[in-house]
């Protein structure tokens, strides 16, 4: 099975939810057995060495990393908005990288080519042309539900019509793409039902991000009035850094006056200026951590206020995966089987985030207890070799094989 992959940024190293997402897949079909070849965009946004991924993360035969600046520039905006075109999707057009798609077209025959978000779907005419390989969209979110959200949270004004606008060009391109491709991964049931409900018709089903639960750090969590928090998040993505300022703004000033001895963490990628130079108390900004799961590890609890987005958030299932409490969202919790104080603390407020965090503080048995329970149902939910085996199966299914998964059925613990 030659299986190529499409990417819009380096899987390695692994910051991000998109990167972990990529990487642990190709890991896990590697060991099932596939011969995989990675084109990845090297954006200026998130560029990293080739050169440097260490050998335990390449399970690739041929990597191939293509050098693009798609930074926003204004001019491109004003142009897009002439001929158009969406935005988002333009910035990721690229000549180059084209031509090095036809280049190992040429050169090479392929089973499947998948394409990680729709931010890769420019090149399926350039696919369909040089190669028969049944194409494979694995949507790591319904991109365009994202900036409706963002969107819907902006005040009015210039900025708030100029999203509008982004928004629906967007979501006209995401449907429009819904034929071009042979079948349609998500990564929870939840997206899966959503473009159904947009129209979707072609082949479709969810599988879930898989982890190495073994691989990750714990260390039994404190709870109490003396309690360490912590935030982790590509700081360059507006939803973290939305819900990240709304809950300094609005609750962080209460908890620290009702528990003076809690303290508040923040880690994240291209974390902003504004924020590293903040001086509240007890915050401490980190900037771009060198491990994410030793920073986590530390810290009795995570907090996730998010208010838009869509997908899957991977930080809170390695979170789960290492014990942590989690405070998020409704919304920060899609695509996450569990129960509200049995495997996380569900807030959709001010007041909630505080008496979530009251909760730990007064209640730490039985915090230790969903920290348990977040531990066993996210090993159980989302197991790599069980997630890779699925989509190895909508492959075999593609390419008219019959290998049924055979593996046995897991359900979470009530």
């Amino acid at each position: 099975m030659k299986v190529l992959f499409l990417c819009k940024k380096f899987p390695y190293p692994l910051k991000d939810g998109e990167s972990i997402a990529v990487s642990n897949l190709c890991k896990e079909l590697k060991v099932l057995g596939c011969d995989l070849s990675l084109l990845s965009m090297n954006t200026s946004k998130h560029y990293s060495n080739p050169a440097a991924i260490p050998a335990e993360y390449n399970y690739f035969r041929s990597i191939y990393a293509i050098d693009i600046d798609n930074s926003v520039r204004p001019l491109e905006a004003i142009a897009s908005i002439v001929s158009g075109e969406s935005y988002h999707v333009r910035r990721f057009k690229s000549g180059a990288f084209r031509a090095k798609l036809i280049e190992i077209l040429k050169a090479e025959k392929f089973d499947i080519i998948q394409l990680e978000t729709l931010y890769l779907s420019p090149y399926i005419d350039t696919i369909r042309q040089y190669s028969d390989a049944r194409i494979v969209m694995r949507a790591h979110n319904v991109e365009h539900e994202i900036w409706e959200r963002i969107t819907h949270n902006t005040g009015s004004g210039i900025r708030k019509f100029y999203l509008t606008y982004l928004t629906r060009k967007l979501k006209a391109y995401e449907i429009g793409q819904f034929t071009a491709y042979d079948y349609l991964v998500t990564l929870t049931d939840r997206d899966l039902k959503q473009f159904k409900a947009k129209g979707y018709t072609n082949g479709a089903s969810s599988a879930p991000i898989g982890f190495d639960t073994d691989t990750y750090p714990f260390t039994q969590p404190s709870f109490g009035p003396d309690m360490s928090m912590c935030f982790i998040g590509s700081l360059d993505w507006l939803p973290n850094m939305d819900g990240l300022e709304w809950f300094l703004e609005k609750c962080w000033p209460v908890i620290h006056s009702r528990w003076p001895g809690i303290t508040l963490h923040i880690a994240g990628r291209n974390t902003p200026a504004s924020l590293l130079n903040r001086r509240l108390p007890n915050v401490t900004v980190h900037g771009e951590v060198p491990d994410a799961g030793q920073f986590v590890n530390q810290h009795a609890i995570m907090i996730v206020p998010l208010f838009s987005g869509s997908g899957m958030r991977v930080k809170i299932v390695e979170g789960m995966v290492m014990g942590k409490v989690i405070i998020t969202t409704t919304l920060g919790k899609e695509g996450i089987e569990g129960a509200d104080h049995q495997h996380f603390l569900v807030a959709d407020n001010d007041a909630g985030f505080i008496q979530a965090v009251q909760f730990c503080v007064e209640q730490p048995d039985q915090a230790m207890q969903i920290s348990a329970n977040a531990q066993e149902n996210a090993a159980l939910q989302f197991d790599s070799g069980q997630a890779a085996r699925k989509i190895l199966d909508i492959y075999h299914m593609l390419l008219g094989y019959d290998q049924p998964d055979t593996s046995p059925v897991r359900t979470l613990t009530p």
